[in-house]
């Protein structure tokens, strides 16, 4: 059955050189009253525009397509490709050549504007490294010039600022230690060793290792009521500890003076361990939710609150979790709280 969407170049040929020798043979049936000459008629302008018109074809129309095809196709062609071009795309119609023209240029404009998301957050990464390193280099900088002006020899300005020193020293380690495990992890470099353990026990471990902190703002840590039942967990120890360190200091780092952190647990589909740490503090803008999770992203207010973090940890968290093979979120409302929570195996046996 006749198709024009998936017509080919040589049925084209044939159908329009038809349609210019019926008229002909018809107006030369009609002059000549033969039927003969009608008939040669027919024929001799069915192969000729036949011929012509696909001569006409192949010559301008679809050798500019062949072009176009190796250009959206990057220029160079391996022999495969060239007897692609050569045999198989004449059979293409121009829709079909349309709809794959068409199909190449949302794709690039959607490779185009990743690359611009890319350009923007690598403009930011490198702003916000800058701004990492120069608070710390800085300060170091003004507590040795002064000490080298003179206050080297005064005991109660040199300990002062030897002590601030090493603090930011510290700073710098840690946060070259930081972009390190990060590099590592995007590397996907981490090893994980998986054994079963009781997240309940592993969250009031760390909550210890954090109350001095927490006893500074007074900020109670309690694991939520209904959560205390044991629930075992299938995944690598210390790297889930580092995961509610971090995800608990920040509670405690962003949090209110008196205020509540919250660690819950619960049972999804039988297979996972939801974990939540939640927070009664500044919390965090909407717009900003679906960034935290990048290298050095913080929010304005944030970044005003926190002067030691690396503004990795968040980045790290997640990458952890994933290796896992799990995934992380955050809830959060400015002046109400935030929450970060994610899965893990349930006990393997």
């Amino acid at each position: 059955m006749f198709s024009a969407k998936n017509i080919s170049p040589r049925r084209l040929s044939l159908f329009t050189a038809l349609v210019l020798a019926i008229p002909v043979s018809i107006i030369v049936l009609l002059v000549t009253q033969n039927w003969a000459w009608a008939i040669i008629a027919l024929a001799g302008m069915l192969i000729t525009g036949y011929l012509l018109i696909s001569f006409m074809l192949e010559r301008f129309i679809y050798r500019k397509i062949k072009l176009i095809y190796k250009f959206i196709y990057k220029t160079k062609a391996t022999p495969k490709e060239e007897t692609y071009y050569k045999y198989i795309l004449p059979q293409k119609s121009i829709d079909e050549v349309r709809e794959d023209v068409e199909a190449w240029a949302a794709e690039n404009e959607k490779q185009i504007a990743m690359l611009r998301r890319t350009e923007q957050f690598r403009k930011e990464f490198l702003q916000n490294l800058s701004h990492e390193f120069k608070t710390p280099v800085f300060a170091i900088q003004a507590y040795v010039d002064t000490l080298l002006q003179g206050a080297l020899n005064n005991p109660e300005v040199n300990i002062k600022f030897l002590e601030k020193t090493a603090k930011n020293i510290d700073r710098l380690t840690n946060l070259l230690n930081d972009l390190d495990e990060i590099s590592r992890l995007e590397r996907g470099e981490l090893i994980l060793y998986k054994q079963n353990f009781v997240i309940q026990e592993l969250i009031r471990e760390v909550y210890e290792s954090l109350s001095v902190k927490a006893e500074a703002k007074e900020i109670s840590m309690v694991i939520k009521k209904g959560c205390e039942s044991p629930l075992t967990v299938f995944a690598d120890e210390e790297k889930i500890r580092q995961v509610t360190t971090n995800l608990v200091e920040n509670s405690i780092k962003y949090g209110k003076q008196k205020g509540h952190i919250t660690a819950s647990m619960y049972k999804t589909d039988g297979k996972h361990i939801l974990i939540e740490i939640s927070d009664d503090g500044m919390g965090i803008g909407e717009k900003h939710l679906p960034r935290i999770f990048e290298r050095f992203y913080r929010t304005d207010e944030g970044r005003s609150a926190d002067v030691t973090g690396s503004g990795l940890g968040l980045a790290i968290c997640k990458h952890i979790i994933e290796a896992h093979g799990q995934s992380i979120h955050v809830r959060s409302r400015v002046n109400v709280g935030t929450t970060i929570g994610f899965t893990l195996d349930a006990k393997k046996d």
